[in-house]
């Protein structure tokens, strides 16, 4: 379906109840209103749907608050969880009086990324390929109050219930402490959830690929196959969406936390991305890895601006608990082919089709949006610039002498340095207005509101070190 007049016919053929119209916040969250089928004809559509933009954390202020969702008709599927026939759309937010889309929103800006790439006469199209891991957990319960700062998570599976006492018994098969990759069930006691949430994911149009368990206790991944920007935006937030929905009805639940416990490998999302021209990849060549020098100055820009990317890839307080050496986290800012120590790794292919590289460090708690299209603006800046990234890192970074690490930048530590770094550099992102400065400045307002509730809370932690100080 390409067109408004498409999905009015759908919905009239198929007798289709309702359209849930969705759009994504500036932190990453799907939000949705749903209308009735019957109002939804190729006008409607066209027209879009006039909503209150003030109630959006980080949008409109109240006396100009009026917005329009605009949907894209190509983004439409059929919702698997909701008991009448429901077709969802992906929107993007518009200004009613000038149709331009709006600054602040996230899915505009990575239609303007895609553009901005054409304009720039770089590439004619890129493409992304993440990997988002996330994990299961049987029952989560947590508390913050002025008395109470406290978590706890639970899941049969998990390592640290060996000794547990169910009603059933206790059948012993489960990973150890980093040790899921990937043994078949029974100790991988995962593998029909996966597999239900991969077949409703194809059953909705995604293009999906394969399913596993992943290093840490409870954690686990799925194969979402490579696309466009904007499309692969809205295909990550279908990906949260099924998975969430899934795990739901099996009585469990999942989260896209980058380090939801501790001790045990944290959740990342390494990001493909290529960059094709007059149907030929622009990233396939003769150099390093069989990388062109575009690619290499593409991985300089991304390694040059890589902390002020922070801001975006790893946009939570919890990321920074990820990205710390021991856990396989790729905290040290250099590039390698098949090093998977490297934030930036150029991964092996025999087809200059699939040459591409791929960023290490971003995870799933990011806004796709925003952090594709950073990643698309660091890039281009390093082609446009011919930033060389300098020799590669073909060691194992874990195990250099301290005197070699030394010499090797890393990622932020903090959110709050991240947001520094933001602020510091982002000129890069506002080429071809793809970002603004409004929105840029709106986003870190979002930022330091959960930075400033972070820090000001007490932890746990800190009683056991503290309380008898």
């Amino acid at each position: 379906m390409t067109t408004a007049a498409d999905l009015a016919k759908k919905i009239k053929d198929e007798d289709i109840a309702y359209v849930d119209i969705r759009f994504t916040d500036p932190r990453g969250k799907l939000q949705h209103v749903t209308a009735l089928g019957d109002l939804c004809d190729e006008e409607w559509f066209e027209d879009g749907w006039m909503f209150d933009g003030s109630s959006i954390a980080g949008w409109k202020s109240i006396d100009k608050s009026d917005m329009k969702l605009i949907v894209d008709p190509k983004s439409a599927y059929l919702d698997p969880f909701y008991a009448e026939k429901t077709l969802a759309v992906h929107c993007t937010v518009h200004e009613p009086d000038t149709g331009e889309i709006y600054e602040r929103d996230p899915r505009g800006t990575a239609v303007k990324a895609e553009k901005y790439l054409v304009d720039s006469g770089i590439g004619d199209v890129s493409y992304w390929g993440p990997e988002a891991e996330f994990f299961v957990f049987d029952d989560v319960r947590f508390k913050v109050d002025i008395n109470k700062v406290a978590y706890e998570v639970d899941a049969m599976d998990a390592s640290w219930s060996t000794d547990a006492e169910y009603e059933m018994g206790n059948m012993g098969h489960r990973p150890g402490l980093k040790g899921g990759y990937f043994p078949v069930n029974p100790t991988d006691a995962g593998q029909d959830l996966r597999g239900e949430m991969l077949s409703t994911m194809k059953r909705i149009g995604m293009k999906v690929d394969k399913h596993h368990h992943e290093v840490a206790s409870c954690q686990h991944e799925l194969g979402l196959i490579f696309g466009t920007l904007t499309d692969q935006g809205d295909h990550l937030q279908k990906y949260k969406y099924v998975i969430h929905n899934v795990a739901h009805a099996y009585g469990k639940s999942a989260t896209f936390m980058p380090k939801p416990i501790k001790g045990d490998n944290g959740t990342g999302m390494h990001v493909n991305q290529s960059i094709w021209k007059d149907g030929k990849p622009l990233f396939a060549g003769s150099g390093y890895a069989d990388l062109s020098d575009e690619a290499l100055y593409y991985i300089g820009g991304v390694l040059k601006h890589a902390k002020a990317l922070n801001a975006f890839t790893n946009p939570s307080t919890n990321s920074y608990k990820r990205l710390i050496p021991g856990f396989e986290a790729p905290v040290l800012l250099a590039y390698s082919a098949a090093n998977r120590s490297a934030s930036v790794r150029i991964p092996w292919t025999d087809s200059p089709k699939a040459k591409r590289i791929e960023t290490r460090f971003p995870d799933p708690s990011c806004n796709p949006y925003l952090a594709f299209s950073a990643l698309l603006m660091a890039g281009l800046d390093g082609i446009k610039n011919k930033i060389h990234p300098g020799e590669a890192a073909d060691k194992d970074l874990y195990d250099l002498p301290p005197e070699e690490l030394a010499g090797i930048p890393t990622v932020c530590g903090s959110l709050r340095e991240a947001m520094s770094e933001l602020e510091a550099d982002h000129e890069f992102l506002l080429a071809g207005g793809v970002f603004t400065k409004d929105q840029i400045e709106g986003y870190m307002d979002l930022k330091w509101e959960e930075i400033y509730n972070y820090e000001h809370t007490p932890h746990p932690i800190e009683y056991a070190m503290y309380y008898s100080c």
